[in-house]
């Protein structure tokens, strides 16, 4: 008997950093029936941004079984196991490779699982690239209205099928509405790893935090950190907050805090970012928003996103008492939900997927927009970078292992990722700012 036909649905995700991990195991929980039981596989790409034991533990999402693949092994599995679904929360040219290995792997197989994939939260940069390599799967997950009607203009104005382009909502909202202010009244600034990128302006960041936190003894001012030095996540941190407060000297009432976001926004009375998608799950609890415009409303920023939300708004204003009121017509083409229709916001990926599982004859080949005939010059490198060829079979010499690497691989493996890391995050950086003297 298929696995469909079964009440437990087998679902499998592939990820390759800890953002994209709570992404797509929160988004397999949210397409499955209702009143189905779901067993969650996770893979982990292995790679720069490979998430640690503490990064998972933050995510707090639970998986029924989680390992650790290259590309090649991964794909050699989903040859040999039978699943359901298998949501691929990659970058962009990662699910690309991953479309054209499946494809070549499920060849001639009368079954195969429903392609999902999509992205972590706003897409406000290389909207065509990112779509066209995601071009593909079953489904291509669009988190709000709004993306739903950009993606299907891509794909239409390319001559791709736009089918599979499927509103939903950002699959990690949740938690109790804003109960009114705490005691004390809780600031938090959400940073994010590459946004800005710069010394100069991470530092001013870091600055006006701490001021506003002198200048009210009375609130608690929380930095919100993604990570920790030396740890990766789905951007490079090249100029850890935690380094540059150190040269600092801020008050009592000024707190560095890890931890998983939803928790964090339990106690906040004003969430402030430059362009962090934890302003969406912060509108979707209707907690006071604020989106910086310090340093420019810019593209490079992403805070140009924002634009018509009325959450824009300057350290200056902040310090000053100003209490944003969001555009309701503007949240409600971002996928926040805040009006409560959450609850049915993944209804329509559930029916196209039941659809899909139920097709007579099982599904077709999965057919990428990108082939070696539409982009010669472009397909190739992409599938190259996970030792796949331009036929989706493994390059000669691709890291491939039959069994589970032993304790002694195990060890090796871990020290050269912890000498990667240091050479990207510590070592690379200041090469090129000597390149720059």
């Amino acid at each position: 008997m298929p696995a469909s036909a079964t009440k437990t649905r087998r679902v499998a995700v592939l990820a390759d950093s800890d953002t994209r991990w709570k992404w797509g195991a929160l988004t397999a929980n949210r397409i499955s029936p209702e009143d189905s039981d779901i067993r969650l596989d996770g893979f982990l790409l292995r790679g720069r941004a490979t998430p640690t034991a503490r990064q998972l533990q933050e995510v707090g999402v639970h998986a029924d079984s989680l390992r650790e693949v290259s590309a090649v092994e991964f794909l050699r599995t989903m040859a040999q196991e039978s699943y359901d679904v298998l949501v691929l929360a990659l970058v962009g040219g990662g699910v690309q490779a991953m479309l054209h290995g499946l494809k070549r792997v499920w060849e001639g197989q009368p079954q195969r699982p429903v392609v999902v994939t999509g992205y972590v939260g706003v897409v406000y940069e290389k909207l065509a690239d990112g779509l066209l390599l995601r071009h593909g799967a079953d489904l291509v997950l669009a988190n709000s209205r709004q993306d739903a009607e950009r993606f299907c203009a891509v794909y239409d104005g390319v001559g791709a099928d736009s089918s599979a382009v499927t509103e939903v909502a950002l699959p990690f909202l949740g938690g109790e509405p804003y109960p009114g202010e705490h005691d004390p009244y809780t600031v938090v600034f959400a940073a994010q790893p590459s946004v800005p990128d710069s010394r100069k302006d991470r530092t001013y960041l870091l600055n006006r935090l701490i001021q506003h936190a002198r200048k009210h003894p009375e609130r608690e001012v929380l930095l919100k950190l993604r990570s920790k030095p030396g740890e990766h996540t789905t951007h490079i941190e090249e100029l850890p907050y935690q380094k540059l407060v150190q040269r600092l000297d801020p008050p009592a009432n000024f707190k560095l805090v890890y931890g998983n976001m939803g928790e964090v926004l339990d106690r906040t009375d004003l969430l402030v970012t430059i362009s962090s998608t934890a302003a969406l799950e912060s509108l979707h609890r209707r907690i006071p928003t604020v989106v910086l415009s310090d340093l420019g409303v810019r593209e490079v920023l992403g805070n140009h996103h924002f634009v018509g939300s009325g959450c824009l708004a300057s350290w200056d204003q902040l310090d000053d008492g100003h209490s944003p009121t969001p555009d309701e017509e503007w949240v409600s083409r971002q996928g926040v939900c805040a009006d409560g229709s959450y609850a049915t916001a993944f209804d329509a990926a559930r029916e196209r997927i039941a659809k899909l599982l139920e097709r007579p004859g099982g599904l077709p080949a999965l057919t990428p927009y990108y082939t070696p005939a539409t982009a010669p010059g472009y397909l190739p490198g992409i599938l190259a970078r996970h030792h796949l060829g331009p036929d989706g079979s493994p390059l000669p010499g691709a890291p491939a292992h039959d069994s589970e690497p032993g304790p002694v691989r195990q060890i090796v493996r871990r020290a050269a990722r912890g000498a990667y890391r240091h050479g990207v995050q510590r070592v690379a950086p200041v090469i090129r700012r000597m390149g720059e003297l």
